[in-house]
């Protein structure tokens, strides 16, 4: 288990800081890319392409380094929940959008709006996976810590 969710951490961190990557160095046409999905209201679509790529990259360097694990598995998990989403939501409307999610503009490859779906529920599995290992798995380590502080009977016993 403990391989398994270094992996899965290192592995969303790697998706994370990918994709944070041309959208920084390309503001504009990642903002081209957000408006596009025409979910947002203009006022935010230059504030979220700014933000976003930022914060992603925030979060892929709290996954790689392993700092505030579970403000960034909640996070990174968050933002996948809304990518995932926005992009179910403009397939349900008929839209054909380009995802802007590892490159941004004309530069992104075309591909079929399944693989993206396969693709993005591959991140959210991979994400669900370390959310698991973060907040809801009952390790050694976890369960030592939790049984120190259960309140002690007469023979020395935890009280459950």
């Amino acid at each position: 288990m403990r391989w398994a969710r270094l992996a899965a951490r290192l592995t969303l961190a790697g998706i994370f800081i990918y994709a944070s990557i041309d959208k920084i160095a390309h503001p504009a046409a990642f903002a081209k890319d957000v408006y596009n999905y025409q979910i947002l209201p203009d006022a935010l679509i230059n504030l979220a392409s700014l933000v976003l790529p930022w914060l992603e990259l925030f979060l892929g360097l709290c996954l790689l380094a392993g700092l505030w694990l579970p403000g960034a598995v909640l996070t990174a998990n968050g933002l996948l929940v809304v990518f995932l989403a926005a992009f179910i939501f403009n397939m349900a409307r008929g839209l054909d959008v380009n995802c802007g999610c590892f490159s941004t503009g004309s530069d992104a490859p075309a591909m079929s709006a399944g693989f993206y779906l396969l693709r993005d529920f591959g991140f959210f599995a991979v994400g669900g996976f370390l959310f698991y290992a973060v907040f809801l798995s009952r390790g050694p380590q976890r369960q030592e810590k939790e049984s120190a502080l259960m309140p002690k009977n007469g023979n020395g016993g935890a009280l459950r």
